[in-house]
């Protein structure tokens, strides 16, 4: 592969006609050899991002597309040096597997030895390995899409770019092709910028994710960063499922009251709600819980339960449970939330001590 580049955004807006504006002045940077995701609901600006980005957009004037130390901005994406893998796969039907991965570096006008090589090189990566005299027609999605992956890859480009490349594909052919995916990005250390709506996708692929709202970056961060620590409510509630509790009160020792019970959170004095991952409530004995409830539903998932439990407040907490235990609704149950699990994005983290760490 080509040796990797940064990318440098610099007050890149775009206005479409009418005065839409589908993105709002960005500055980003991405660093070389890092998959950063963008993340998002649709509308978001995320797609725009990577038409700029790939020149298959200009920004508004003003902005700035780098490459490294290479200005890009009025460059079309032929002369870009990226990669491009597309939801529709955007393969030619009425050419084989290996014509397909090969268009590019035809175009290259590469040796025929040169050109042989790299195809036997990415369909071994993509494991397509004997496919190459197949047409398009005659293979699955999931095959679909890994030729259309090795043929971004084969013309080694500095830059990789993914427009939910996985979006149409069923939920089990999604899993495996974004771990493949994932170790490919790894092994090739290629510049990656990855578009998707699919939060588990960003968590898998990105060394860091920026998750956008209404065409501005509401927070970029690493996934954990992202996750335990989300910058705004938005964040906090798009990423994943969180549970957010009203603080009714705060006693003079700190406590915070909340309906079913109380808090200890002395880094989330003066807040009115306070935010927990399901993951993170520990159910225990009532006479040993911080707060008490009554079971109102409960999802069986496979390798866990998500359980619904009414505290008296405006909707259920969630809560993950071990999937072989059972809860009949109506069953009264007690719930621990630890100090260091809760959270609020105006507020930061509860430091973790020693012995926290230690039990997990």
């Amino acid at each position: 592969m080509s040796s990797s580049v940064s990318i440098t955004l610099h007050q890149c807006s775009r206005t479409f006609a009418g005065g839409n504006t589908a993105l709002q002045p960005l500055d980003l940077q991405v660093n070389a050899g890092e998959t950063l995701v963008l993340l998002g609901p649709s509308g978001c600006g995320k797609t725009t991002t990577l038409r700029i980005i790939s020149g298959l957009e200009s920004p508004d004037k003003g902005g700035q597309v780098m490459f490294g130390e290479r200005d890009v901005t009025a460059l079309p994406i032929e002369q870009r040096d990226v990669g491009m893998v597309f939801q529709n796969y955007a393969l030619f039907p009425n050419m084989s597997v290996a014509d397909n991965i090969a268009y590019g570096l035809k175009i290259q006008r590469l040796p025929r030895a040169e050109i042989a090589h790299r195809l036997d090189e990415v369909m071994h990566m993509v494991d397509l390995q004997g496919f190459g005299d197949r047409r398009i027609d005659a293979l699955s999605g999931g095959q679909k899409q890994r030729v259309a992956l090795a043929r971004a890859i084969a013309v080694r480009p500095k830059v990789l770019l993914f427009d939910e490349p996985l979006a149409a594909l069923d939920a089990k052919l999604r899993d495996r092709l974004r771990i493949e995916i994932g170790q490919l990005l790894r092994e090739l250390g290629t510049t990656a910028v990855y578009v998707t709506h699919d939060q588990d996708e960003a968590m898998a692929l990105g060394d860091r994710i920026a998750v956008m709202q209404a065409g501005r970056i509401a927070q970029l961060g690493t996934p954990q960063e992202i996750y335990h620590q989300p910058a705004n409510a938005f964040v906090a509630d798009f990423i994943g499922a969180v549970n957010c509790l009203e603080v009714i009160s705060t006693r003079a020792d700190g406590g915070l009251v909340v309906h079913g019970g109380e808090l200890i959170a002395a880094h989330l004095q003066g807040v009115s709600t306070v935010y927990c991952r399901p993951e993170d409530i520990q159910v225990v004995s009532v006479d040993q819980a911080d707060v008490t409830g009554k079971v109102v539903q409960s999802i069986f998932l496979g390798q866990t339960q998500r359980l619904m439990v009414d505290t008296g407040g405006a909707s259920p907490l969630q809560i993950e449970a071990p999937s072989r235990q059972r809860w009949p609704n109506g069953t009264a149950i007690g719930l621990s939330l630890p100090s260091n699990v809760l959270f609020h994005p105006d507020k930061p983290t509860a430091p973790v001590n020693a012995k926290e760490m230690a039990n997990g």
